[in-house]
This record gives C-alpha cells, sequence and structure tokens, in this order.
C-alpha cells in the first residue's frame, strides 16, 4: 500500500536579501502559532476521541484467537509474492478456510519478477460463503508483504533495510478474516459474502520503477471480463487494522461518489452503535490502496478500512519499518474491528 506523495525539485536559489531573512522569521512565528491552534482545535483530524471502554472480553469476537492467527502468520516470517513463505502461508489459509466451511479457490496469474523479469506465478485467494447467492459482498484485504522494511534504509546507503513481518500491514486483515471464517458459515446475512486475500500488493524493490496492486487489478479484471452469474454490491477493504492505537478515520478516495459514502455511513454508524469510538467520522489521509482498482476497474462501491496513523499522528511510523511486529499490534484492535464488520453485514440492506 502506498499513500500520496509529493516530490521537490532541486535548484540553486540566489542568495536571499535581510529582508528575506525577517520576512521568513515572521513567517514561521505565524506558522508556528497556527500549528498551536490547529493542535487545540478539538476538530482538528488529528484529535483524536477518548477511547471506548468496550474491554476484550465483553465484545463477541474472538479478538484473542484472531490475534493467534497473527503471531502464527508472521511466525512464517515475510510473505513476499512468488516465495515459498508464501507459498507456506497459503497451505495454512486454505486448510483452516476449508475447515470453517468456506469454498476456497486460487485465482492464478503470472507477472514477471520485478527484480530479474522472470515469469513467476502469483495467486489470490478467494473464499465463499453461500456460494448460491447471486447478489455478493466483498471483502479484501491482502496478504503479501513488503520484500525489505524500506523504511528503515540509510539514507547514506551504509546499511541495507531489515526484515519486514509486516504484522499489520499484511497480517492483521487475513488474521481478522481466519476468525471470521468461524462464524461466517452461521452468520445471517442477507448477500453471499466472498473474502478476497490479494497478492502482489506491494511486490516492490523500486518504489519508482515497480507496479503497485497487481493482485486487486487482476481481479478486477477478470470480474469484469469473465462470465458470472453473480455481482457485488458492495466492497470492503481492510488493510493495518491491527494498531495497538487504532483510529480510523473515513479515507479521501473512498468518499468518492454517492454509493461509497452511504457504505461508508452504514459502517461507521454501526461502529458508533456498538460504542467503538475508534471509528472516527473524519475524513483524513487519501490513500492509494487495493480499493482503487476494485472501484475504478470492476465499478464495485469500495471502501478501504485502515488506520495510516501507525502507531499514531505526529511520531516515527512503523510502516514498512521492521516495528511492525506482533508486539505493535491488539487483539483489541482486532476485535473492534471485526464486531463492527459482523453486526453491519447482519443488517446490511
Amino acid at each position: 500500500m502506498k499513500s500520496g506523495s509529493n516530490k521537490a525539485s532541486k535548484f540553486d536559489p540566489p542568495r536571499p536579501s535581510r529582508g528575506y531573512y525577517y520576512f521568513a522569521i515572521a513567517a514561521a512565528v505565524l506558522m508556528a502559532i497556527l500549528g498551536i491552534m490547529v493542535l487545540n482545535n478539538p476538530t482538528a483530524w488529528s484529535q483524536r476521541p477518548p477511547p471506548g471502554n468496550l474491554k476484550l472480553e465483553n465484545i463477541p469476537f474472538n479478538g484473542e484467537r484472531a490475534f493467534e492467527h497473527l503471531e502464527a502468520i508472521c511466525a512464517l516470517g515475510p510473505r513476499v509474492s512468488a516465495t515459498q513463505k508464501m507459498l507456506d502461508q497459503q497451505t495454512y489459509l486454505q486448510a483452516h478456510f476449508q475447515k470453517c466451511g468456506g469454498k476456497v479457490e486460487l485465482q492464478q496469474f503470472e507477472v514477471r519478477h520485478p527484480e530479474n523479469g522472470a515469469l513467476v506465478t502469483l495467486a489470490n485467494m478467494i473464499v465463499r460463503w453461500h456460494p448460491e447467492n447471486t447478489e455478493r459482498i466483498l471483502l479484501c484485504t491482502h496478504y503479501d508483504t513488503r520484500p525489505f522494511a524500506d523504511n528503515d534504509r540509510d539514507p547514506r546507503m551504509q546499511r541495507k533495510p531489515g526484515v519486514f513481518l509486516g504484522a499489520n500491514d499484511g497480517a492483521s486483515g487475513t488474521a481478522l478474516f481466519c476468525e471470521m471464517a468461524e462464524n461466517m458459515a452461521k452468520l445471517p446475512c442477507k448477500y453471499g459474502v466472498d473474502m478476497v486475500l490479494f497478492d502482489g500488493e506491494e511486490f516492490i524493490f523500486d518504489s519508482d520503477r515497480d507496479k503497485y496492486f497487481l493482485g486487486s487489478e487482476h481481479f478486477a479484471e477478470k470480474y469484469v471480463m469473465a462470465p458470472r452469474s453473480y455481482s457485488y454490491k458492495w466492497g470492503v477493504l481492510v488493510d493495518m487494522i491491527g494498531d495497538k492505537e487504532l483510529q480510523i478515520y473515513r479515507e479521501v478516495n473512498s468518499m468518492q461518489g454517492a454509493e461509497s459514502q452511504a457504505l461508508i455511513a452504514d459502517i461507521w454508524s454501526t461502529a458508533r452503535q456498538l460504542g467503538v469510538r475508534e471509528f472516527i467520522p473524519q475524513t483524513v489521509h487519501e490513500v492509494r490502496d487495493d480499493h482503487l482498482a476494485l472501484r475504478n476497474i470492476a465499478k464495485i462501491p469500495t471502501i478501504d478500512i485502515i488506520d495510516f496513523d501507525y502507531p499514531r499522528p505526529r511520531v516515527a511510523s512503523y510502516w514498512h519499518t521492521t516495528k511492525d511486529k506482533p508486539e505493535n499490534c491488539s487483539a483489541l484492535s482486532l476485535a473492534k474491528v471485526g464486531y463492527v464488520l459482523e453486526e453491519w453485514l447482519k443488517k446490511v440492506k
């Protein structure tokens, strides 16, 4: 997953005058005052609500068991696309989903390896619940991990980046689906449900060269082009939802279009009714993620449930670093997101 960014150009400016320095100092003071005003403004995007009173034992979703899946997945090591560890993860997940009664399909596709150009096979994992229903809901996440912790890279290139486990960015959504699978066969829902775990979300060795979102784009193209007897009414992507300091804002791209706005309103309203205050009704980050292919190619109204402030705003991020490991994730966070999604599925119209 990649957030939006701007790159500044380099140039050699002329030597500024004394008056310029006075102006720059005044501007800096003004910006500092404005910054303090924003931080003290209770409606500012970075102002978090007080934590909810929900305890793990009071939530009818087994967050502890979900967290055990997260730990087991991370124990495999990095699950980079087209590696043995990814195959090991697929074996683990396929056995679990089938045990829970899901119909599992591997949607395989071939791509060129970003480093050496060799043809390699990737696979989206699709788990179908109540496949007889032609009206369906799509729940999705990605289950591959970044090849290395590139945000730990030394800017002087004096050391290589470390091992990236992807406990939150990769394993959290996958673990959530593992626990949701325990209830899906008997969960009352008007629609059939497909869980899709995308491969190749960030098969990225060089962020300026390599292509993101390989799995979701393949899935979306197949949905449009291949004959099918079903359709998806809604799509919900979960990503980075295991953070101990959970805060889930509405994502900018997810607010585009009336249908997506209605979907967000419904899910955030469900969270409010359940007392899950970590779903915050403010729009903050613009995130490039797998939901874009589903929306733009497959034309499925799809939103992104993501906590991009990992662990929280205005501190060094754990995103794509060696700190993205199980001890920085939480069973309670997984329980809260799972609780909201299951209750939403029960009542969605």
